[in-house]
């Protein structure tokens, strides 16, 4: 099950899943394995000051940098996009991995949000992505995305 709490300018999300921490970390850096459970696009150089680049919705893109690459226990990297409330590059986002029994838990913060309108987006957008991530993690398919559909 998906947790989440709001805290003003920052939002958080976590999620326990059934695959080691190493196989997790790989969701959140390889270009090909993060288009799986979020975004129809990505460009990533997973290396320290290396582009983050999600296409996320046909009109949500995600640009930032990576900032922490600590395999498989931590990565970071800044967030906002283009056109929006949170620039580009001007959230950060840390997702610390840590083994639980056979599996994972993933607990996310995303923090720098400019309100709480931005806070509540973000935390109900992490919470969908990591139930996707939760499927795909495990060798399932979460289907089509509903949110690059929607509006179309």
């Amino acid at each position: 099950m998906v947790q989440s709490e709001t805290v003003t300018k920052l939002a958080t999300c976590e999620v326990r899943i059934d695959a080691s921490p190493e196989t997790v970390f790989e969701y959140f850096v390889d270009p090909e394995k993060m288009i799986r459970w979020m975004g129809m696009s990505a460009k990533a150089d997973a290396t320290p000051g290396g582009s983050y680049d999600v296409v996320v919705t046909p009109t949500f893109h995600a640009i930032g940098a990576f900032k922490e690459i600590d395999p498989p226990r931590r990565v970071a990297f800044t967030w906002g996009y283009e056109g929006g409330a949170v620039a580009p590059g001007s959230s950060l986002v840390r997702v610390t991995l840590t083994p639980d029994g056979a599996g994972t838990l993933v607990t996310l913060e995303h923090s720098g949000l400019p309100d709480d309108e931005q806070v509540q987006g973000h935390t109900e957008g992490w919470v969908h992505y990591f139930e996707r991530l939760a499927i795909v993690a495990v060798g399932g398919d979460p289907g089509v995305d509903p949110w690059t559909t929607r509006g179309a």
